[in-house]
């Protein structure tokens, strides 16, 4: 039988992501390649009880179906912590319920893009958008990311270069960098979009993130009526809930709600119910407070050895949050070939190629840091420095 496939499955980048799981899950390979939270930081006891209590309390009603934009007092929940934690404005009808801010990436997507519209992102940018939006057929413009936010400079000159339905970018603890916009960077890029006809699509999965613990201003601050956030409780609560939200003005959730109900009618209801039990039955902000103090010591950790072992010419970010760092390669050294011998040595990374959506990155690695005990970043690190004498 040959298959006859929709156009579109053309448009994806190259995935490496296969190959890259089927080594990492090599038995003795220690992986700084992947995405994952820590597994011991998640609060199961306190999940488990949540469930108990939604099972025995509640009835079948969690069990059954529910409305497309998800358990109202989850939304409720949301609503209250944007206004008490950032101080901005936000009601539940504003907030629509989605399976992972993956699936938001994917609908906005869908609401948005006709093929042959222009798009913006931040070079590198993240890997899951890339492949999320190229399955519209977008033109996508990237524009470097600086240690303090995208290049202004060429931000304004595509912006008015080009009619962009949307710029995606991710403010806080930026995947694949680590980087985090300034205060400035945040009003600038306001000010430039302001009265355009492009949206600012602003990932915040990392959001909550930050080790000093000192909340970030969203871009949406000076974007009231532009912005569209979204956001997740995969990297504060439990990823495998697939619990994730998008915050947008009512016109846009219209549009979302129709694709949304199209796709798969609603979200896990159960798991809703059982988050907004958990989260209203627990001191969150000092569950977050832990996993930023361990992540912060972790970072803290990688950098440092880096420092120490790695070759002259290996430079790295040094995040304020999130759960990754990206290191550029001494010249002459290629992420491929660090990634075969990584692999030979012990030690999973992932190459920057695919973050990169107009080329390049053959010079630069990600590493992950969340998901890896002090112990095991010891021995990775000191792997990949015996990697990178032998590419010398």
């Amino acid at each position: 039988m040959e298959y006859r496939f929709a156009r579109r499955m053309g448009c994806l980048p190259p995935s490496f992501l296969g190959e890259l799981f089927r080594v990492s899950s090599q038995p003795g390979i220690i992986s700084f390649a992947g995405g994952l939270p820590s597994s011991g930081l998640i609060d199961a006891e306190g999940l488990s009880l949540a469930t108990s209590q939604v099972i025995e309390e509640e009835g079948r009603m969690p069990f059954q179906y529910s409305t497309t934009d998800g358990y109202l007092p989850l939304r409720e929940y949301i609503a209250d912590r944007y206004r008490r934690r950032l101080g901005i404005p936000a009601e539940a009808d504003e907030i629509q319920i989605v399976n992972g801010s993956q699936q938001c990436l994917d609908l906005v997507a869908k609401i948005l893009l006709d093929p042959g519209d222009h798009l913006g992102m931040e070079r590198p940018g993240y890997l899951g958008a890339i492949e999320a939006f190229s399955l519209y057929e977008p033109v996508i413009h990237a524009v470097p990311l600086n240690d303090d936010g995208p290049d202004l400079e060429r931000f304004a000159d595509l912006v008015h270069q080009h009619p962009l339905r949307f710029f995606y970018g991710i403010p806080n603890s930026q995947n694949p960098s680590g980087r985090t916009y300034s205060e400035s960077s945040r009003k600038a890029v306001g000010e430039i979009l302001e009265g355009t006809g492009t949206l600012f699509y602003e990932d915040d999965a990392f959001g909550e993130l930050f080790f000093d613990g000192r909340p970030r201003l969203p871009v949406k601050r000076f974007l009231p009526e532009q912005g569209i956030m979204s956001g997740s409780f995969s990297k504060i609560v439990a990823p495998g809930m697939r619990t994730g939200w998008i915050f947008a003005t009512r016109p846009v959730l219209e549009e979302f709600n129709i694709a949304k109900q199209a796709a798969d009618l609603h979200s896990n209801f159960f798991c809703q119910v059982v988050l907004h039990r958990y989260l209203t039955t627990t001191d969150l902000d000092s569950h977050v407070k832990a996993v930023s103090r361990v992540y912060g010591e972790r970072c803290r950790l990688m950098c440092e050895l880096l420092d120490d072992l790695m070759p002259p010419g290996m430079t790295h970010t040094t995040p304020e949050g999130g759960m990754f760092l990206l290191c550029t390669l001494p010249p002459g050294i290629s992420s491929m070939e660090v990634f075969s011998e990584g692999v030979k040595e012990g030690v999973a990374v992932l190459p920057g190629v695919p973050f990169y959506v107009d080329g390049g990155g053959e010079d630069t690695i990600r590493l992950n840091f969340s998901n890896a005990g002090e112990d095991a970043i010891h021995e990775g690190i000191a792997r990949l420095a015996r990697v990178m004498k032998r590419l010398e």
